[in-house]
């Protein structure tokens, strides 16, 4: 089932179509004319040598280390010795790590509960849905139409209780269809999955189920199926057809209720599970069977273990997972406070240390991880903060603090590298890479020699004036 493009007729601003990209040529460098019109020609004089030991110049703000290193990029990718997406991934890791608390950027308060869930589509990364505890659900417009320093991101529209097809009770989680803006869906604790119309914003199908409704998701990659995954205070995974509008089948393994799914970004047939059984499992959806494993926190070493630890993934409930991007590892996180990172081909624990992870969620936690960066890294909300991880190494890097109560979810936008952020204060915050610092043109003429230059780029020539 696909929806129409998302237009305007169902809220009080028109988001204009996103212009298409237009390509313009690069400026020509060292173009300068002499004044009888001759172009004159000479060699640059080669550039000192670095230093051992770097001087006051060199830590002037980090202005100059990072120039010299944006250059560096640059040459290597001009000349083809470097991968071109080398320097994607180098400044996407610089903005990462830059991250804060933007003053300029607001979004718009409309919620008056705690906020449980938040997506931003994959087609434009323009649009964001919000679900909150107060069972509304908010469509926001990311792009700031004022062009303006400061700016609100604008609610275009919501559905909350007053609605004849809204949700009675707290929406748990919300998710664009993953090929246009035109469809999205919500599931809430009044034990339904809906499936919306964004332009009329009218309910194209509903599900119905026994139990509370926790957490559900679809496949970004599935070419040859439209089957949604829920997860219900009944141990049962359903698995919902958007094509028949009907439940095809279940998965049973768990012994108590599913807290979090999600749906291999790598393989279209294959989904994960977290459970409040302290188990994750990996299926096949094809398979009759359909259980392929239970991921085992000692990686089989029952020896050293408990018969009750056993084959479990964490020593609590477990509410919250999470792919990379390339679908080769599934992060996991447990309410006995422990992160784990797995290898979702074996099912391996790869036993990265990532210390205490606070986690006090009684029900799903909705964390994010980056994507495009070297290294990747999680973004896990932890109390009233944002905790900052190194994917494979577990190092924390840093917290981002401002929220005023629990933070319940975060989402991170991987075109600009930014991060939205959720919790019970109601707000959502927005978390954008900071400024360059700017390098006078004194302090950057200063800078440039004393970089690292590939040998390929010391005798390169340049066009001057003649001063003869």
């Amino acid at each position: 089932m696909a929806g129409r493009p998302l237009t305007a007729t169902n809220g009080p601003q028109t988001p204009p179509h996103s212009p298409a990209a237009t390509l313009r040529p690069a400026p020509r460098v060292g173009g300068g004319h002499a004044s009888n019109g001759a172009r004159h020609w000479r060699r640059p004089a080669r550039p000192r040598a670095t230093p051992a030991s770097p001087g006051p110049r060199w830590r002037i703000g980090g202005g100059c280390r990072r120039l010299a290193a944006m250059l560096g990029f640059l040459s290597g990718r001009q000349a083809g010795l470097d991968d071109p997406l080398r320097l994607r991934r180098a400044e996407a890791t610089r903005r990462v790590l830059s991250l804060e608390l933007n003053k300029d950027r607001d979004v718009e308060r409309i919620h008056g509960n705690g906020i449980n869930s938040l997506d931003i589509e994959p087609v434009e990364g323009r649009y964001m849905l919000s679900g909150g505890s107060d069972g509304v659900i908010v469509l926001y417009d990311l792009e700031n139409l004022s062009r303006k320093p400061s700016y609100t991101c604008k609610a275009l529209c919501s559905v909350g209780r007053s609605h004849p097809d809204g949700h009675r009770f707290s929406v748990e989680t919300v998710q664009w269809y993953p090929h246009d803006t035109g469809m999205f869906t919500s599931s809430s604790f009044d034990k339904t999955l809906k499936i919306w119309d964004t332009n009329t914003l009218q309910p194209a199908d509903v599900f119905h189920f026994e139990g509370t409704v926790y957490s559900h998701h679809m496949s970004s990659v599935a070419t040859k199926h439209c089957l949604v995954a829920v997860g219900t205070k009944s141990p049962k995974v359903q698995l919902c057809d958007l094509k028949s509008g009907s439940c095809s089948h279940i998965l049973q393994g768990h012994r108590q209720e599913i807290l979090a799914v999600s749906w291999s970004p790598r393989h279209e047939y294959i989904l994960a599970t977290a459970s409040a059984d302290s188990k994750v499992k990996l299926w096949d959806v094809r398979r009759a069977s359909g259980c392929l494993t239970t991921l085992d926190q000692h990686n089989g070493e029952k020896t050293k273990a408990s018969s009750e630890a056993a084959n479990t993934a964490h020593n609590g409930r477990v509410n919250g997972l999470c792919y990379t991007s390339d679908g080769l590892h599934l992060l996991t996180i447990g309410t006995d406070d422990r992160m784990r990172l797995w290898n979702s081909s074996t099912g391996e624990n790869t036993l990265v240390n990532y210390g205490k992870v606070r986690n006090e969620s009684r029900k799903g936690l909705k964390f994010a991880i980056s994507c495009g960066c070297n290294p990747e890294f999680a973004f896990v909300p932890c109390g009233s903060t944002i905790a900052v991880y190194t994917v494979f190494s577990g190092e924390l890097i840093t917290m981002l603090r401002g929220h005023y109560n629990t933070v319940d979810c975060c989402v991170f936008q991987p075109n600009f590298q930014e991060l939205y952020s959720g919790g019970k204060d109601c707000n959502i915050l927005a978390w954008i890479p900071a400024l360059r610092e700017p390098v006078p043109d004194d302090v950057s003429d200063k800078c440039l020699p004393q970089q690292h230059l590939n040998p390929a780029y010391e005798d390169a020539w340049s066009s001057t004036d003649d001063e003869g």
